[in-house]
């Protein structure tokens, strides 16, 4: 990391989503694909997760938080933001580890959609069957 860059970086992955996150401490600004927070997740529950770091460690106006998202769906997206928000942070504090640890926000969601098999409908879902 350069001597001068005020910025500590984090980077999260969920499904085929990935975020890479900067944070600085500043006074709360919260820009995504350079959209504001809250017309990229319109949605309560896509807010939530994606601010989950900052609420359980109570520095939501302390740092000015910059994203660039791509892949997924927004679920997977707020999930990717939400791990890179944490690992920013515990970079900038080594002391937040035991908060977000005990909340699950330093995991890596490992859980990946399964690939569609030959002679299926789906990944496991099989056609009908006739017994007459």
């Amino acid at each position: 990391m350069a001597i001068n860059n005020p910025y500590i970086w984090g980077t999260g992955r969920r499904k085929t989503s990935t975020a890479r996150v900067r944070i600085k401490p500043g006074t709360g600004k919260f820009l995504i694909n350079d959209r504001e927070f809250d017309k990229f997740f319109v949605t309560d529950d896509t807010r939530r997760a994606a601010m989950q770091p900052l609420v359980v460690t109570e520095t939501r106006n302390n740092f000015d938080i910059w994203v660039n998202v791509a892949g997924g769906g927004i679920t997977g997206q707020a999930g990717a933001v939400s791990l890179g928000v944490a690992r920013a942070l515990l970079r900038e504090n080594a002391n937040f580890d035991k908060v977000l640890r005990e909340n699950g926000l330093l995991t890596r969601d490992s859980r990946e959609v399964e690939r569609k098999k030959y002679g299926r409908h789906k990944a496991r879902r099989s056609t009908q069957f006739s017994k007459r």
